[in-house]
């Protein structure tokens, strides 16, 4: 049980991650973007995306970490949420310095997770709740809508993520917001948001891992896309 209870905390991380925030990418490797004067204020880009963000129904999500994986338990993860707290996907986690391929399912207040010991295990979400609550990812009060729209920053580019059109923020994402979806996170961080430029939504976000080295990077894409949820 006790096995159980370290995965269902990883898993919970592992939702939690999915709507955190960043820096400069891939898509940008030399930093290029227009000149600041001609790009909107980052106040007015954030206060759309956390309206925005306030109304999303699901999305996908890809993680990946960067010399991370030993403090988070995680060094890889993608699949779908939705704003009713289920979500299905697959996760790349370390346990006991033992490298782990799973897949998840979080459903009707039950986690069901393949991977730990050959079948699906059912665990009550209770157990990953009292550590982080899924369904504060897209809730618009305590989620990522809550966490763009109490971000600080200023606009430092304009490029494309994933063939969207976005706007580049660098600047401070709030403790008090972030803490709300990443357990045990209460100081102030320094990260970068890249937030659409048509439909101002996020579809990218890198931040350090508070007081560690490493970094986790999220893209998000495919909002409102019709999502079904099955139970394994």
């Amino acid at each position: 049980m006790r096995r159980s209870l370290v995965l269902a905390g990883a898993l919970s991380l592992l939702l939690a991650v999915s709507a955190g925030c960043t820096e400069r990418g891939a898509d940008d490797p030399a930093g290029a973007g227009e000149n600041s004067t001609t790009l909107p204020e980052a106040a007015e880009l954030l206060k759309g995306a956390a309206t925005e963000l306030g109304t999303v129904k699901t999305a996908r999500f890809a993680i990946a970490t960067e010399g991370a994986a030993d403090t988070l338990g995680i060094s890889a993860a993608e699949g779908v949420i939705t704003s009713a707290g289920e979500a299905q996907g697959s996760a790349k986690i370390e346990q006991g310095g033992l490298p782990l391929e799973l897949s998840f399912v979080v459903k009707d207040e039950t986690l069901h997770v393949n991977g730990l010991t050959g079948g699906w295990q059912k665990l009550p979400l209770a157990t990953a709740a009292a550590i982080y609550d899924p369904t504060a990812i897209l809730s618009p009060d305590r989620g990522v809508a809550n966490l763009v729209g109490k971000a600080t920053g200023t606009t430092t580019g304009r490029e494309e993520v994933g063939g969207v059109d976005t706007y580049r923020i660098e600047g401070t994402l709030p403790g008090t917001a972030l803490g709300n979806l990443v357990p045990g996170v209460s100081e102030d961080v320094t990260g970068t948001l890249w937030i659409g430029a048509d439909r101002k939504l996020l579809h990218r976000a890198r931040f350090p891992v508070p007081g560690q080295t490493g970094t986790v990077t999220v893209t998000f894409s495919e909002y409102d896309a019709p999502v079904t949820i099955r139970v394994p």
